[in-house]
C-alpha cells in the first residue's frame, strides 16, 4: 500500500537553559515526521544536533531524499541502507515502527510482546554551572538518580557540592569531552569520595583511546564515541559502557541490534536522549528492560510537553498514553 510522508519543524522553549560544556541551550528544535499508510499513521521525532553535523535543514533533507522510496513502502530493515545513523533516520524508523503496530491493531509495546511499557526510574540532569548553584539544583532534585553536566574546570568541586546538595542521590558524571586524561586521573579521588557510579564521554572522540591502558575504578561510558553497531568493537577496548540514544543510532531498530551485541561483548547498557519531547521518548521504552541507568528527562526542560506525554512522579517516568501529535 502506498503511503504518505510528511516532514513539519517545530521548536519546543525549555522552562530553564539547559548548560552543557559546549554551550547552552534555551529551545527543543525538533523534526516531525507523520507516516500515513491507508488509515495507519506513524509518528516518530528527531533532534538534530550540531555536534554530529546536523542541522533542522539538512535532517529535513535528508528525510526528503528517501521519502520517495518510503512511500513506495520500504521495509525498515531497507532504510537502514539508504541513511546513515542519525536524526533523520531515526524519526523514519520510529514512525514506521508505529505503522507496523497499527497495521496490526497493536500498540507499540504488545508488538514487543507486553500489555504496556513499564514506568521506569529516570535520571534528571543537574545542569552546568558554578559549583553552588549545582549544589543547590541537586537539593531540589531530590535523592533519586542525578546526571551531572560538568565542564573542564571546578570538576571536584562541583561534584562535591551535588553530593552535599543531594547526599543520598546515585551520581552519574558527563563531562561531553570536556577533560583531558590527566583531569580524569587528577580528579578521580574526589569522584570516588562521591561515590560517582559512572562517568560519561570524559574524553574527547579520537582522542580516548588513552583509556585502553586506564583501569578506571569508575565504570566508563561511551556517548559521542559510540553511535551504531559497526563501531562497537573499537569501542569495546575503551569502554565499559555505552550511551544508546536513538538519534545517534538513527532509529530504534538499529539501537535494538547495538544492545544485543554491546551486551554480547560484557558491557553495560545507558539509555540517554536528546532534550525533546514525548514522541521522541516512546520508542526508548522498547529498550528499558534490565537496563540499571536511564536518563529520558528530556521533556522535563520543556515549559509545556505534547498533550498525552510521559508522566513523571519525580523517580520514575512513565511512558505516554494518550499522546497528541
Amino acid at each position: 500500500m502506498k503511503r504518505q510522508v510528511k516532514v513539519t519543524p517545530e521548536s519546543w522553549p525549555l522552562n530553564a537553559v539547559f548548560n552543557i560544556s559546549r554551550g547552552a541551550k534555551k529551545v527543543a528544535d525538533v523534526v516531525v515526521v507523520e507516516i500515513t499508510e491507508g488509515e495507519n499513521i506513524g509518528y516518530g521525532e528527531c533532534v538534530p544536533y550540531p555536534r554530529y553535523g546536523e542541522s533542522l535543514e539538512q535532517v529535513i533533507e535528508a528525510i526528503l531524499s528517501v521519502s520517495q522510496k518510503v512511500e513506495e513502502g520500504i521495509a525498515r530493515e531497507e532504510l537502514q541502507a539508504l541513511l546513515p545513523a542519525g536524526a533523520a533516520r531515526n524519526a523514519l524508523d520510529c514512525a514506521l515502527w508505529q505503522v507496523e503496530a497499527k497495521r496490526q491493531d497493536k500498540s507499540l509495546a504488545e508488538l514487543f510482546g507486553l500489555k504496556q511499557f513499564s514506568p521506569v526510574r529516570t535520571a534528571q540532569t543537574v545542569s552546568l554551572d558554578s559549583p553552588e548553584k549545582m549544589g543547590k539544583a541537586a537539593k531540589r532534585l531530590g535523592e533519586g538518580l542525578l546526571k551531572v553536566k560538568l565542564g573542564s574546570t571546578d570538576i571536584s568541586e562541583s561534584v562535591r557540592a551535588v553530593r552535599q546538595g543531594a547526599p543520598k542521590a546515585t551520581l552519574i558524571l558527563d563531562a561531553n569531552e570536556a577533560w583531558t586524561m590527566e583531569q580524569l586521573v587528577e580528579n578521580m579521588p574526589a569522584l570516588i569520595d562521591a561515590e560517582v557510579k559512572l562517568i560519561e564521554q570524559p574524553l574527547p572522540q579520537g582522542a580516548d583511546g588513552a583509556l585502553a591502558d586506564f583501569k578506571s575504578p569508575i565504570p566508563i561510558c561511551a556517548d559521542e564515541s559510540c553511535h551504531a553497531s559497526d563501531t562497537l568493537t573499537e569501542v569495546s577496548k575503551l569502554y565499559d559502557a555505552i550511551n544508546i540514544k536513538l538519534d545517534k543510532t538513527g532509529g530504534l531498530t538499529e539501537a535494538l541490534k547495538l544492545r544485543r551485541e554491546a551486551e554480547s561483548l560484557g558491557m553495560k547498557i545507558f539509555l540517554g536522549c536528546m532534550i525533546c519531547t514525548s514522541l521522541s521518548i516512546l520508542p526508548v521504552f522498547a529498550l528499558t528492560e534490565g537496563v540499571e541507568f536511564i536518563d529520558i528527562d528530556g521533556p522535563l526542560w520543556l515549559k509545556k510537553d505534547r498533550d498525552g506525554g510521559c508522566k513523571f512522579d519525580g523517580i520514575r517516568m512513565s511512558p505516554p498514553t494518550q499522546l497528541i501529535v
